[in-house]
């Protein structure tokens, strides 16, 4: 047992929780969130249309890459869903920059870094990749990330479309 394989082990543990609430407030409107109807209505403020389609893709997308991290079980694959994801998920506030208490993008950009630094770091020794032997090299990694950016440019253009065909529809 090292430190760093705790370290590893308690933050995807960490990460994967807050994840969970993060996807489920979208999918069952658990931790007061607005379930499909309600993340869907925002979402539909923010050009994601149809909106609650889109609130339940992006929540089960989460709910996918934070499995893969708990368990530390095909890791790469789960840190490119999460990376791609939170590039969206931070786009409705870019506007309003960084920081979370100005109504910024920090969480969601948090949330990708995070999912890149596992990307590289690997899962760790408690882990389903490493009790089945799955050690995908560091290319792999930068993989994982450019799929995770790439997966994030329809979606994105997407919404560009939208925001400019009804811009008197759009609140943040």
């Amino acid at each position: 047992m090292t430190g760093l394989d705790v370290g590893l082990l308690l933050l995807r543990l960490g990460f994967a929780g807050l994840l969970c609430g993060h996807s489920t407030q979208k999918l069952f409107g658990w931790f007061r969130g607005g379930g499909p109807a309600g993340a869907g209505a925002l979402f539909e403020t923010w050009g994601f249309r149809p909106g609650p389609a889109l609130a339940v893709v992006a929540g089960t997308l989460e709910l996918v890459g934070l499995t893969s991290i708990a368990l530390g079980l095909f890791t790469v694959g789960g840190c490119a869903v999460l990376v791609g994801t939170m590039i969206v998920a931070a786009s409705p506030a870019a506007h309003n920059g960084l920081w979370a208490h100005l109504g910024g993008n920090e969480l969601p950009v948090v949330y990708a870094f995070l999912a890149a630094v596992l990307a590289f770091t690997g899962p760790g020794r408690y882990s389903l990749d490493q009790a089945l032997g799955l050690h995908p090299g560091p290319g792999w990694s930068v993989v994982a990330v450019v799929v995770g950016v790439a997966a994030a440019i329809p979606m994105l253009l997407r919404r560009r479309a939208a925001l400019r065909s009804r811009p008197e529809e759009v609140t943040s």
